[in-house]
């Protein structure tokens, strides 16, 4: 026998008396019955809640349900595969996503894997959808503004960066777009995006990744997506997944804006999943848990303390009214939950008046905190000209002989709402904003024609950028309207004014 044969048949035999069997258990279940997204499995008697389960076709799904004799499991994927009898297994896993820097500029559904054809996403990060929002402890004040570029949010709804600000409106006012203006306005602002889209068509959610690449905003934004035809489970599960996509930002000390669009669906889709597997239903048909459904996710979002990196999560979720009416179950709860809403009107929408922002019951329980020291100066004296301006206006209607003071005052408040006017897909710089703000507010417009406030404030803006761009970048710098800048924007202001042809 040779020696490489001697040599060989040693090694294997070392090998064999090293080898040591291992034992594994596997936590295995049997389904007891399935359909319509949900299945009820025997067994599984280690398995944890929201733990991922595998069913034998190899889809997944997440133990729902802990009863006394079966597990209730939603399913994340095609159900139609899942038979009575197929076998089950626990993964031990807690439902979780890939988060981090690789998930930049793509497109992904609610667990986290890639639906736009551009690869794997090269992460080895995981974060589980349920987590406990920061204490109290860990958070501080809300101090700093998530500019939207939209006037009348900036200056009389501002939002800070970890606040949870609500829109809500009827369909088809405006509320998708705000939210995607907010996020093309980002731009070199150091604030990443997630677009969370739930229950929506394919088609609208194309129509929003186009926009999106358009203005070059996805450099800095997540799409996640459980569009109309996803299971209810996905739906169910995808802002969870969005958020803790933006929690990866806020914990490494960055910032973040997750857009929920919107909750309305996502409590349908709740409500689907609890009915099938027969939870108790309560007020519309909603299971009792409704309001912690939305509570625990818009509880992540906050401004984290300096001891834990200073990080922050805004949340905008969206709600859709039927007909304006905001006492509904899911719109009073999440009304409760955040720190403010921006009512859309669709009154105002058809009226010509967009973003149809409704200012008087609009609100920002932040408020002044998170506005720039420039937008403070010039937004006090707007929301005081627009609160008399609505109280006038009722009264105007009746046709009574108005004195002159009071038509003033009517006067201004009707060229201040052009000011507020702003078309989509254009978000208007804060330096901007402060300039036109100053001039409609200080009375330098009171004797401009209404329908030619529109062309006027073209006009400024511009001449404003070519004859005195050392304002508006000092506004900019700054974030504040200096003595000696005010005294250069009265005069640039009475110099536009001379030349000005309506």
């Amino acid at each position: 026998m040779s020696d490489f044969v001697k040599d060989l048949a040693l090694s294997l035999q070392q090998q064999i008396e090293a080898f040591q069997p291992k034992v594994e258990t596997q936590d295995v279940g049997r389904v007891l019955e399935a359909g319509d997204g949900i299945a009820r499995a025997s067994g599984l008697s280690a398995v944890q809640a929201q733990e991922l389960v595998q069913f034998e076709n190899g889809v997944m799904g997440v133990a729902f349900n802990l009863e006394k004799e079966s597990v209730g499991i939603i399913t994340l994927g095609d159900y139609s595969g899942i038979e009575e009898g197929m076998l089950v297994r626990g993964t031990g896993r807690i439902a979780s996503v890939p988060v981090g820097d690789a998930l930049v500029g793509r497109v992904v559904n609610a667990l986290g894997e890639p639906v736009d054809g551009k690869g794997p996403i090269n992460t080895a990060q995981y974060r589980p959808l349920e987590r406990i929002a920061p204490g109290v402890v860990e958070r501080k004040d809300v101090k700093r503004p998530v500019q939207t570029g939209i006037k009348p949010i900036d200056s009389m709804i501002p939002i800070g960066r970890g606040q949870r600000e609500l829109i809500i409106g009827d369909r088809q006012t405006g509320k998708t777009a705000i939210a995607i203006d907010t996020i093309i306005n980002q731009k070199g602002k150091n604030l990443f995006c997630i677009y969370v889209a739930i229950g929506q068509k394919k088609a609208q959610i194309a129509r929003v990744l186009g926009t999106l690449e358009k203005y070059g905003a996805m450099e800095y934004t997540t799409i996640v997506v459980a569009s109309a035809d996803d299971p209810a489970a996905m739906q169910y599960i995808a802002p969870y997944a969005g958020c803790a996509i933006g929690e990866e930002f806020m914990e490494t000390g960055r910032d973040a804006l997750v857009v929920y669009d919107d909750l309305s669906k996502h409590a349908w889709a709740y409500r689907q999943v609890s009915l099938l597997l027969r939870r108790p239903p309560g007020r519309e048909a909603y299971p009792g848990d409704v309001f912690y459904l939305h509570s625990r996710l818009l509880e992540r979002a906050a401004q984290l303390s300096d001891e834990r990196g200073g990080g922050s999560l805004t949340a905008l979720p969206i709600i859709e009214t039927l007909l304006g009416d905001v006492s509904a179950y899911v719109p009073t709860n999440v009304i409760s939950i955040t720190d403010g809403q921006i009512y859309l009107e669709s009154d105002l929408f058809y009226s010509g008046i967009r973003p149809a922002v409704n200012v008087g019951i609009s609100v920002s329980r932040v408020g002044g905190d998170a506005q720039t020291k420039a937008m403070k100066k010039v937004a006090g004296q707007l929301k005081g000209d627009m609160s008399a301006f609505r109280e006038l206006a009722a009264f105007a209607t009746f046709g009574s002989d108005l004195d002159k003071a009071t038509q003033r005052q009517l006067d201004r408040g009707y060229r201040l709402t052009e000011i507020l006017k702003q078309a989509q897909y254009s978000p208007v710089s804060l330096a901007d904003q402060v300039m036109v703000m100053y001039a409609g507010t200080r009375g330098y417009t009171d004797n401009v024609p209404v329908d030619k406030m529109k062309s006027w404030e073209a006009a400024f803006t511009r001449f404003m950028e070519t004859s005195h761009p050392e304002i508006g970048k000092d506004i900019a710098a700054k974030n504040d309207l200096a003595a000696d800048t005010e005294a250069k924007l009265k005069d640039a202001i009475q110099q536009f004014m001379a030349g000005w042809q309506n």
